[in-house]
């Protein structure tokens, strides 16, 4: 299928989107949130709320710009995101976010649409705005430009040993927890379906899920477990994750308030997240 070009630009309709204290539980839960987190996971303590929740009430409008630009969705991996947040997130509330497609780029074998969102709260105040990079696989050689090379807030730096290291095993139902927060694509659940499209070890877990564990990780490595010291924050998914894997993150303090990133998976000794970082609160 042909991807529609014009739909480049344009900016979606307000999406609201109503969340009570155990949406914010089950995220929490869905992301490997342990009874050692009792202020994310107890509504008497809050909730607190995990930064990276953002992108809960985001994906709907991101994901409906997604599915009208043509590109077969079944072939749909996400390939990176990056979240800054200007507030912290209440344990409840409605909020209302706009997305516009910023562009479409051409990697020949793929197709990577680029959508930008802002979330705001109903007094209008912008809480937190979003980046999120799809992958179409197959859909590349359409004649479009490569992506434009964004700065690099922080880097690894070479021959330095991280200043923290959390490893953590996901279980074989992750995928199927995480999905009860709003993605719902079969990859993530269904082993018929994930074969088809050629992930033949089974479902696949989700990047955002691996990227909620990279957040609670930064939380308990650099900010003593209070995660709501994290402000911003963006990965690169370069390989899959299963359910089950063990995923360890290591995080460098390279400058004030900047941490850069590396997740990886134990049994493989393979990085699957990349070109990360995390911004925290002093």
């Amino acid at each position: 299928m042909a991807l529609d070009l014009s739909i480049v630009g344009k900016e979606s309709a307000p999406s609201t989107f109503t969340y009570a204290w155990k949406d914010v539980v089950l995220y929490a839960l869905g992301i490997g949130a342990k009874k050692d987190e009792l202020d994310f996971l107890y509504e008497g303590r809050g909730p607190k709320v995990i930064p990276s929740f953002a992108v809960v009430p985001m994906f709907a409008s991101m994901f409906d710009l997604v599915a009208q630009t043509g590109g077969d969705l079944a072939m749909v991996v996400h390939g990176a995101q990056r979240v800054r947040l200007q507030a912290a997130l209440a344990p409840s509330g409605t909020l209302v976010t706009t997305a516009k497609v910023r562009g479409m780029y051409d990697f020949r074998r793929l197709a990577v649409v680029l959508v930008d969102t802002v979330t705001k709260d109903t007094d209008g105040r912008v809480l937190f705005d979003a980046t999120s990079q799809i992958i179409f696989r197959g859909e590349g050689g359409f004649g479009g430009q490569t992506a434009p090379r964004e700065e690099k807030v922080a880097e690894i730096p070479k021959g330095v040993a991280p200043d923290f290291r959390i490893e953590e095993a996901t279980t074989p139902e992750q995928a199927l927890l995480y999905r009860l927060s709003g993605d719902l694509n079969p990859l993530h659940a269904d082993p018929e379906f994930a074969a088809k499209v050629g992930f033949t070890q089974g479902p696949l877990l989700h990047g955002l899920c691996t990227y909620g564990h990279m957040v609670r990780h930064v939380a308990k490595g650099a900010c003593g477990g209070d995660a709501t010291k994290v402000t911003g924050f963006e990965a690169k998914f370069s390989k899959p994750v299963w359910p089950g894997d063990t995923l360890v993150t290591e995080g460098w303090n390279v400058a004030p308030g900047k941490i850069a990133l590396q997740v990886s998976v134990k049994e493989r000794n393979e990085a699957v997240i990349a070109a990360a970082w995390a911004t925290v609160a002093g």
